[in-house]
């Protein structure tokens, strides 16, 4: 099927943006890769990438094409798959990003279990609370919490409603109660060591709450910060502190008494719903809606 290589071909050099990236991927030789390119652009008498000796990007007719090859090929793939998901066990290799919290204490056990069932699939686990670049890195799949902003991006929901949650240790608590006491509403946070998380290049040092429709937003201090999540969890834990962790992140500390929820009359922070990304609809085949299922199976045993 020729002209379905072309519009792989097509697919990958736009994801990677560059044809010998592509080449290299697809392990074919550049001239290959150069020849699909053009032979498409005859065939559809459309230019759709513009090129120059350091760069190469679509053009606009170029990117409206590339949707609908993409949601083409994923048909076709999914249709493929459909007549064989019976016929063999699960094979491949899940190339996987996840939060550092999530990932070290929920997703890695959770994959050693996926591939007890399904010993032929490999993986591949990059952890980080960077946002990664599902474009440019070799990561097929993300689990993200909060939809992404980019809309080219295919966002399946793994769940819905998971939510930040105020919590500090018991230890905490009691070591404040004399002095400046719990808190109980969102001001008076700022009298409290508040453990901030830092994404990229920022700290989310603004806690946003929501009660009855309204909103308040309430900067906070305290003497540690990190951009590791699992870090800021340990912090809470050892009594360091308050934090604004996900509900799944800490499920078991609550459960265990680790930590405790601070209750602020009502005021609550904005669902923060977990999702499973890639970067396009393609790469939706039998495994990755095994992980899929997967996931979601073992989340809501954890919220439970």
């Amino acid at each position: 099927m020729k002209n379905l290589q072309d519009l792989r071909i097509f697919i990958e050099t736009a994801r990677l943006g560059s044809l010998s990236a592509c080449a290299r991927h697809l392990d074919l030789s550049p001239a290959v890769v150069s020849a699909a390119v053009k032979r498409l652009e005859a065939e559809i008498e459309t230019v759709l990438f513009v090129r120059s000796t350091r760069r190469l990007r679509l053009t606009s007719k170029g990117e409206q094409y590339l949707k609908h090859c993409r949601d083409a090929v994923a048909i076709l793939d999914n249709a493929y798959a459909g007549l064989h998901d019976n016929d063999a066990e699960l094979t491949g290799t899940i190339r996987l990003s996840a939060s550092s919290d999530l990932g070290r204490n929920l997703v890695l056990p959770w994959l050693d279990d996926f591939m007890q069932i399904h010993p032929k699939v490999t993986v591949q686990l990059h952890m980080s609370d960077s946002y990664v670049d599902l474009y440019g890195q070799q990561i097929d799949l993300a689990l993200r919490y909060g939809a992404p902003k980019d809309s080219s991006l295919v966002a399946l929901p793994i769940v819905l409603n998971n939510r930040p949650i105020l919590c500090a240790s018991k230890a905490y608590l009691d070591k404040v109660d004399n002095d400046i006491g719990s808190p109980k509403i969102p001001e008076d946070l700022t009298q409290h060591n508040c453990l901030c998380l830092g994404h990229d290049e920022k700290y989310l040092s603004e806690w946003t709450f929501e009660k009855e429709g309204k909103t308040k937003r309430v900067a906070v201090a305290g003497n540690r910060r990190s951009k590791d999540g699992d870090v800021v969890r340990r912090w809470a834990v050892a009594g360091q502190g308050i934090a604004l962790k996900s509900q799944l992140d800490i499920a078991a500390d609550l459960k265990a008494g680790r930590l405790v929820e601070v209750a602020l009359d009502g005021w609550q922070v904005a669902n923060y719903p977990l999702y499973l990304i890639c970067p396009e609809r393609r790469l939706i085949d039998p495994l990755f809606n095994a992980v899929k299922e997967y996931l979601i199976e073992r989340v809501e045993g954890v919220l439970a």
